[in-house]
């Protein structure tokens, strides 16, 4: 009479469990997208769009379509294109430390890549975002040099030497400009050791930049204020014959006057 409450029972058990089991299957993984859908997308996203006359770019989704290529498709060559647009895309952001550290491992890790070039050159630029004034500390300023002579060095015959050149200058006659300011505050104050020994950093390390015949008569005037007058009278010599035309040369001479 009751023999078959139980088995029923225990059939409707088992539905339930197996309804359960079927409802805690986790969902298939999702679908990953061919490498080069991901990077054509990509490309798109960083092109941008213009809403209200105003350009916009998603450049955290941009990253996020590279960084798929790279972690899904690690040995293929788009995956080494991909790594060098997420610096890029970083680079646009004004993020300069992320910019950087891509850029520098892509030059380090694809050394004969046809793009390291430009991998230094704007690892270089990332350096010169972030310096500071000539009269600040220049840690950035020297690192970006860093970047620029390795590119000179080994790639001259690229596209991105003459730029670099160019930027090479500029940063040379910050850091000579540095120097300058430094022996000027000690000059003005009486130092004139200091000051003598900052202006023979901008003689012997920064030549060639414009500043030679006036740090030779910042430096002559220095050792006249210390009563050096035979050392300070062969850097005024030195100034007319080497810079005869020059405001420097005339200031040079009528030192040179007095001593007569």
């Amino acid at each position: 009479m009751f023999g078959g409450a139980p088995a029923r029972g225990l059939r409707l058990s088992c539905s339930v469990l197996a309804l359960a089991a079927c409802q805690s299957t986790p969902d298939a993984p999702p679908e990953i997208r061919p490498a080069e859908e991901l990077y054509a997308e990509g490309l798109e996203t960083l092109e941008g769009r213009t809403i209200l006359g105003v350009k916009w770019v998603d450049h955290a989704e941009a990253i996020e379509l590279f960084q798929g290529v790279v972690d899904n498709y690690p040995y293929s060559d788009l995956s080494v294109l991909a790594s060098l647009k997420i610096a890029d895309a970083y680079f646009d952001e004004h993020k300069w430390d992320e910019a950087l550290s891509y850029y520098r491992d892509f030059a380090d890790l694809h050394p004969s890549h046809e793009k390291v070039p430009y991998a230094i050159y704007h690892a270089a630029l990332c350096h010169e975002r972030q310096s500071l004034g000539p009269l600040r500390d220049q840690a950035e300023t020297r690192d970006a040099i860093g970047y620029l002579d390795k590119l000179l060095l080994h790639h001259k015959d690229s596209e991105y030497a003459a730029p670099a050149l160019e930027l090479w200058t500029k940063l040379r006659k910050r850091l000579a400009r540095q120097q300058m300011g430094i022996g000027d505050f000690y000059r003005a104050r009486g130092d004139y050791e200091s000051a003598v020994s900052r202006y023979r950093i901008v003689l012997n390390e920064y030549p060639g930049l414009g500043y030679d015949a006036d740090v030779l008569y910042r430096l002559g005037e220095s050792y006249w204020q210390m009563n050096r007058k035979g050392e300070a009278e062969r850097i005024f010599q030195a100034i007319l014959q080497n810079y005869r035309d020059t405001n420097e040369a005339a200031k040079a001479a009528r030192r040179v006057a007095e001593l007569r």
